[in-house]
Order: structure tokens, then sequence, then C-alpha cells
């Protein structure tokens, strides 16, 4: 990396912005700053039932869906920030670049509503979405779940769910720098928590502060549905795509957690972007890295 931006992400990365006292505002930011689509799309915005509760969805229909298949977006944010609005430009870009309808799934965010909540939320769109499919003119072989950052986390645990509980289960998933382990703290076992965990935006503090609003009790943190990499068995899992970033505090545990998923006899693909940042595939400055990803993920979608 250029020691100019070093610099420049290195005073970025110390001013205090306190996730935990100020969530509610980074919430109102990251809707005043995301930036329109770049690509022309349509979107249809439905609701999931799930108790006395709605699940807000978005279907997000390319110009030319050449392949009535779908993906199952969970979008990113720390399980505490993030909405299908502001993840509008990321679904409606992969929509369009994909062939794939979009569906992108707006579940209940911590702290107001802690784990299990947001989780539960995701399962009951997918089982709905699984159940449902020919309202989409595709098959249940042809449904891809797909998510970025905590979106990845839920992603992957989903896919244990649905394994566990043997109600559907996804063909293939793609999990974007998924979080897959409870401790970012100075005892993390993963070297780029340490050498990625104070420098690049996402520091190692701020994700254990999203920890703490998405799982207040930290021994509670211990289970494969909040870190799938402690999973004791990883069995029977969809074919898996990995992206991680190279400068991303959570680098390692996502590349761990495709090994690990290898070790179980699944179908891996682990790729690292080199240069690239945690949080790139809604940052309009990363078009470039954003660009190459979307090549990988359409040649997993082709194999």
């Amino acid at each position: 990396m250029k020691p100019l931006k070093r610099i420049t992400l290195r005073a970025l990365s110390s001013i205090d912005m306190n996730i935990k006292k100020n969530y509610k505002l980074f919430r109102k930011v990251q809707k005043i700053i995301t930036p329109p689509p770049r690509v022309p799309y349509r979107a249809f915005d439905h609701k999931v039932m799930t108790g006395d509760r709605e699940i807000p969805i978005r279907l997000f229909i390319p110009k030319e869906n050449r392949k009535d298949k779908v993906m199952i977006f969970f979008h990113g944010g720390g399980w505490v920030t993030g909405d299908i609005d502001t993840y509008t430009p990321v679904c409606a870009t992969l929509a369009e670049a994909t062939g794939h309808t979009i569906v992108s799934v707006d579940y209940a965010l911590a702290p107001e509503n802690p784990y299990p909540i947001g989780l539960q939320d995701c399962y009951t769109a997918a089982k709905e979405i699984f159940q449902n499919i020919g309202l989409l003119g595709a098959t249940p072989e042809d449904i891809t779940l797909i998510g970025d950052s905590a979106g990845g986390n839920l992603a992957a645990v989903v896919s244990l769910m649905a394994r566990d509980k043997g109600e559907f289960m996804p063909r293939r998933q793609i999990l974007i720098y998924p979080a897959t382990y409870h401790d970012h703290s100075i005892h993390s076992p993963f070297r780029s928590v340490q050498e990625n965990g104070e420098d690049f935006i996402l520091t190692a503090e701020r994700i254990e502060d999203y920890m703490d609003l998405y799982v207040p009790v930290k021994a509670a943190r211990k289970t494969p549905y909040v870190a799938p990499l402690i999973a004791d068995d990883l069995s029977a899992q969809p074919k898996t795509l990995i992206i991680t970033s190279e400068y991303d505090p959570l680098r390692d545990e996502g590349e761990a957690y495709g090994k690990r998923l290898r070790s179980f006899g699944n179908e891996v693909r682990i790729f690292q972007m080199k240069e690239a940042l945690h949080g790139y595939m809604n940052n309009p400055l990363s078009s470039d890295i954003v660009e190459h990803t979307i090549e990988i993920i359409n040649l997993f979608l082709s194999e």
C-alpha cells in the first residue's frame, strides 16, 4: 500500500467513533452518504410474516433475467447498521451483473433486537423463499445465499441452521469478508486482527463493540450460530465462495472458515482481494475491486 494512503487511513481510523454510543447516528449518516445506484434496476418490496412481526424484503430484478436464478442477500453493518435502502446500490449492481434476482432481507438490528432475532429473521425469510420458490420462477437448486461482513456471517449460519433443521438447503453460498469467529481482542488467534486491527477503518475495537451490541453476553458468543468457525461439524454445507480483503481484521478467520469447510469435504473457493479494505462492496472508490469481485462471483455461479 502506498505510504500516503496508509497515513490517511491511519488518521481516519484513529477518529473516536464509539458505535455503542452512536449507532443511531451511524444509521442516519449511512442513509445520507449512500450514493445512488450506478445501474438501472427494477425493485419490488414485500414482507415476510414471522409471528406478529413483518420482515421487509426487496426484490431486485435485472433488465435481462437470463437465468431465472435467485440470490438471497444479507447485508453487512455489524448486525447493528445497514438496511435494504443503504444496500440498494450493491444489490442493484449484483442483479444486473449476474442476471440473478436479488432478494435483500431487512432483518432486525441489534441492540434493539439482539441475537438471535436478526438471525431468525434471515432464516425465516430464506425458508419462505425456498418453500415458495415457484413465485420467482426458479427451483431450490437455483438459490444462492450471499452476504458481506455481518451478512456473510448470517449467510454461513443460515446454511448451518438449514442443515440442522432439515427444512431446506441452499446449493451455494457466497461469503464476502465474513465474520466467523467470536473474539477480536488482543487474544484473537488470527494474525490479521493484530496486523490490520488499528489502521484500516474497521478496527478490532469496533468489531468488539459490534459484538457487544449483537451478543451482549460474551459467553453466549461461543456457539456456531454466532461463530460458525468453531462448529464441531461443518459437513453437508453448500458449495462455498469466500472472498476476503487483504487489509481487513477479518481476513484470516474468513479464510480459516473456508479451509475448515473444505476439511469436512465441502467444495470451497477462496479468493483474497489485494489492496482491499473491509466493506469495499459499498464503497464507490473501490469500483475496480468490486468489478473483479463480480467476475469471481459470476465464474463461481457458472461452475
